[in-house]
């Protein structure tokens, strides 16, 4: 499964006004990061990260690379955040 653009922008627009609850410091992504962020995915479907300053790891590196792990879909890059959805199959919680 895709995001369509109509899908895409429905999540953009819920995610304006979240706050990262996912922090990539300079160890960059991992196993604990990954961890962290399938647990928020879980519960919420839709995370917003954050890049942080000495981090030696791009955010579409970054992006990229959690997205495969986690099965996850990029919705959108901007600075040094970006956001990521992943529908929970048993209780979906966002209607899209």
């Amino acid at each position: 499964m895709e995001l369509t653009t109509k899908q895409r922008a429905k999540l953009r627009s819920m995610a304006n006004t979240m706050q990262p609850v996912l922090y990539i410091g300079k160890d960059g992504i991992t196993d604990a990061t990954v961890k962290e962020a399938y647990d928020a995915l879980q519960a919420r479907e839709l995370i917003k990260c954050s890049i942080q300053q000495n981090a030696s790891i791009s955010v579409k590196e970054a992006c990229t690379l959690l997205c495969e792990k986690l099965g996850a879909f990029t919705v959108q890059t901007i600075g040094k955040k970006f956001v990521i959805y992943r529908r929970n199959e048993k209780k979906p919680v966002i209607d899209i």
